[in-house]
């Protein structure tokens, strides 16, 4: 008998090791709950048909057992062969529950085929909403170009925070895309499905992308629109954006130029903009009366950052329109507010969007943290205004995360796979181009769509290019990426 063979006879058989058992899952409850589907009560949905549930989650991830809070979803089911369920998120940060129609109607080959999913995020909407009282939609303001300006800019933003601390206290604290991504994880469980197609468009790709990195393998079609990148995702939003918008608004310029005799702010580019930058500085030394309102320096860069976010010639007439009356107003006239200057400075000037822009900033700011010495703002905005006349002490402006409670966790580190189709505008003033750029990078196996154009949110925003939205639709039906980048114009 040979050695081997004996060998092997004699040698005890070991048992095997008792598998160890799987350990328990701690979101277990919250993973199988049983949703309970209703009317959404907004007409738009309604009308669709699309079905609303609460979905509860843990506030506190790290206490599963404690406090627990509703997160808001709707559902608009698939019609024929069914793809999957897909979420939306638009962006903002701001609520995403009524878009399933809109989505199904901008992409309508693919659109029909989803379970299409939008979900209010934590903060905002109908998912435990934070209002803090604000007496504006937005802390989104300039430094204005006078010290009296920003000094009004620091208190203003020391005030809004102020509120918000005084009214949430520490629940302030769970409120962060990384919360917003596990309660995300909650809704697919609690959906049934092992993966989720997702669609986002601005700050919709920065959540997508924490998502994809926290639960690797749980995404399926993915199309991320205008994105962030999120090594520089900050309490400064708007700090790399000063050039793009300085560019789109010369744009805007030279088409605004050719119809001087409408609107009357110049015959060159370099009359339109200096007519600008006139209106600006005398609202610095007076506010300018707009209806209502009175409008100065901190208020009219963001007036034109609101506006400015799409090249096509309806945006464009709207921009000229409110830019001709503030340059009325700078005459002297106490002109009327209408239209979409009426509807920037109600946002900018009232109550009436609180909700919105606190939610927004208790996402940003609890996610990254911002300088707290006020020196380094005055500096930042000196310098600002210096390179970019029009957007510099925007862009460089304070914020309420310079006195916001620190993030109790620190940014997602975006390094993962994701076979995904990327949509990016090289004259986007939102997110601009590099942002695109840098996720297409962080996200090994995606494919960049890049749109010659200044749009923000190109594909989302129904820009109405056949080449940008085929390649999504095309993507969206048969899975299947673009063989290499595209450039579409």
């Amino acid at each position: 008998m040979a050695l081997g063979a004996s060998a092997a006879m004699l040698v005890p058989a070991v048992p095997a090791a008792a598998a160890a058992p799987a350990p328990a899952d701690p979101l277990a409850a919250f993973h199988h709950q049983k949703l309970r589907w209703t009317s959404c009560h907004m007409k738009e949905l309604d009308d669709a048909g699309a079905r609303c549930a609460d979905v509860t989650v843990p506030l506190d991830y790290a206490k599963p057992h404690g406090r627990t809070i509703k997160i808001a979803i709707s559902r608009l089911t698939a019609k024929g062969p069914r793809l999957g369920t897909m979420l939306i998120n638009g962006g903002g940060p701001g609520p995403a529950i009524d878009m399933p129609p809109y989505i199904r109607d901008i992409t309508p080959k693919a659109g029909p085929r989803f379970d299409l999913v939008g979900m209010d995020p934590r903060g905002l909407g109908r998912s435990a909403p934070v209002d803090c009282g604000w007496p504006s939609g937005t802390w989104i303001r300039s430094a204005g170009l006078t010290g009296r300006s920003f000094d009004a800019s620091v208190t203003f933003a020391r005030t809004l925070t102020q509120r918000c601390v005084t009214k949430y206290g520490s629940f302030l604290s769970h409120i962060s895309t990384r919360n917003i991504a596990r309660d995300m994880d909650v809704v697919r469980a609690a959906l049934g499905e092992k993966k989720i197609s997702y669609n986002g468009a601005s700050y919709g790709t920065y959540l997508g992308a924490v998502y994809a990195a926290m639960f690797p393998g749980r995404l399926d079609r993915t199309v991320l629109d205008s994105n962030v990148d999120p090594d520089r995702w900050t309490g400064r939003l708007l700090q790399d954006g000063e050039q793009a918008n300085e560019l789109a608004l010369a744009h805007w310029a030279d088409w605004t130029s050719r119809r001087d005799a409408t609107y009357h702010l110049g015959r060159t580019r370099a009359d339109v903009l200096g007519t600008v930058r006139a209106v600006i500085a005398r609202s610095s030394r007076s506010p300018l009366l707009v209806g209502p309102y009175k409008v100065d320096d901190s208020t009219i860069p963001t007036v034109l950052f609101n506006l400015l976010a799409d090249d096509r010639d309806p945006h464009r007439t709207a921009l000229a329109e409110a830019v001709a009356d503030l340059n009325r107003a700078a005459h002297g006239e106490h002109v009327p507010a209408k239209g979409a200057l009426d509807e920037s400075l109600k946002f900018l000037l009232t109550a009436t969007d609180s909700a919105y822009g606190s939610g927004q900033a208790a996402i940003i700011c609890g996610d990254a943290p911002a300088p707290r010495d006020i020196a380094t703002y005055r500096r930042d905005v000196r310098r600002g205004i210096a390179r970019h006349p029009i957007f510099g002490a925007l862009g460089e402006a304070i914020t309420p995360c310079a006195f916001w409670p620190s993030p109790r966790e620190s940014l997602t580190k975006v390094r993962t796979t994701l076979p995904s189709l990327l949509v990016g505008a090289t004259g986007d003033t939102r997110t601009i181009y590099t942002g695109s750029q840098a996720l297409h990078r962080d996200l090994k196996g995606s494919r960049l769509i890049t749109l010659k154009a200044d749009v923000h949110a190109p594909y989302q925003a129904s820009y109405g290019n056949t080449c940008v939205s085929g390649a999504v639709d095309s993507y969206l039906l048969t899975g299947r990426l673009p063989a290499a980048d595209a450039t579409c114009s």
